[in-house]
């Protein structure tokens, strides 16, 4: 049997092509400058960031985007950058093979924004506190009182129950923090405040609260009323 016959050496042949065109091609895709940055955000369109602040954090030192190679890119350093930024929660960053340069960005969700003195800021969906935006006022609670490390935790999922439920995120405007834990709340459409006590039972609370509005509403006794107590399990009380 011949070991050299010309169906080894076509197969040769043909593997050290394909060999020399991938290696050709890798060489010259690496080679290749960015044609542009391109910035998409995912989930909430609120434009928190915009699409300017995003382009100078890839960018360094506000390099036009054609005189970078792409193989002098570090795709993790540039992620990590943007996910440093105060108002984006996650990215992803890649190179589409066009050269292309792209950022997918999701920015935080606030869920609340607190007045706590002459300072104010929100808290985002992780609990986190989040700054304000020169581009964008989010429509959530405004939370007045004392944040601290005790109740900060039972807070965050409070503004979370309210922020996941469609009813509650129109429905309540306002939360009040008092010196002894107690919550109160303020309603969009209606002038009664909500004593809501302290931060248990909160879904239930919360739940009786919907059932009591879908009825009253029906008879316009809501306008009646100056205060909704839910500290009692089962019952709503209220006074005119």
């Amino acid at each position: 049997m011949k070991l050299f016959n010309w169906t080894n050496i076509r197969l040769v042949l043909m593997f050290s092509l394909v060999i020399f065109l991938f290696s050709f091609t890798s060489k010259r895709n690496s080679d290749r400058k960015l044609s542009k940055a391109v910035v998409v955000f995912v989930g909430d369109n609120a434009p928190f960031v915009n699409q300017e602040t995003v382009n100078k954090l890839l960018i360094e030192n506000n390099r036009d985007a054609q005189s970078i190679d792409k193989d002098k890119l570090d795709l993790n350093k540039l992620e990590k950058v943007l996910n440093n930024h105060e108002m984006i929660e996650k990215s992803q960053v890649f190179v589409s093979v066009d050269g292309v340069l792209k950022a997918l960005v999701k920015q935080k969700t606030p869920i609340a924004r607190v007045f706590d003195g002459d300072q104010s800021f929100y808290i985002d969906y992780e609990g986190n506190v989040m700054p304000l935006s020169t581009n964008f006022t989010a429509r959530v609670p405004l939370v007045s009182g004392e944040i601290n490390k005790k109740n900060s935790d039972k807070l965050s999922e409070l503004f979370r129950i309210i922020h996941d439920d469609e009813f509650l995120k129109k429905n309540i405007i306002g939360v009040q923090i008092m010196p002894n834990g107690s919550l109160k709340m303020l309603n969009r459409n209606f002038n009664y405040q909500i004593d809501f006590g302290g931060a248990q039972r909160m879904k239930a609370k919360f739940n009786n609260y919907k059932a009591f509005f879908q009825k009253a509403v029906l008879d316009s006794s809501l306008y009646k009323y100056k205060i909704i107590d839910l500290r009692f399990a089962q019952q709503v009380v209220c006074t005119k």
